[in-house]
């Protein structure tokens, strides 16, 4: 069996959102390149370049709100109670 090497804990606040860009401008640039090419070969052509462009948008723009998203997500959700508290 393979073991992967993980990394520190303090690299999880870049990993997170270095994973959920990747998947989310994979999902949503594939649905808008199908909705405009349709599922033609030019869609092969075209989608890797509008995926890795959305991508370099969105990496970056996750870094810089995600502060103040867990800030407002903390305003609207309840604390988990503390054990025997």
């Amino acid at each position: 069996m393979i073991t992967v090497r993980k990394l520190p804990a303090r690299y999880a606040p870049i990993v997170m959102p270095f994973v959920l860009s990747i998947l989310m401008t994979a999902v949503v640039s594939v649905i808008s390149t199908l909705r405009s090419l349709g599922a033609t070969p030019a869609f092969l052509a075209t989608w890797p370049g509008a995926w890795a462009l959305s991508w370099l948008v969105a990496f970056p723009t996750l870094l810089m709100v995600l502060p103040l998203v867990r800030r407002i997500v903390a305003s609207v959700v309840a604390s988990p109670s503390q054990p025997g508290g």
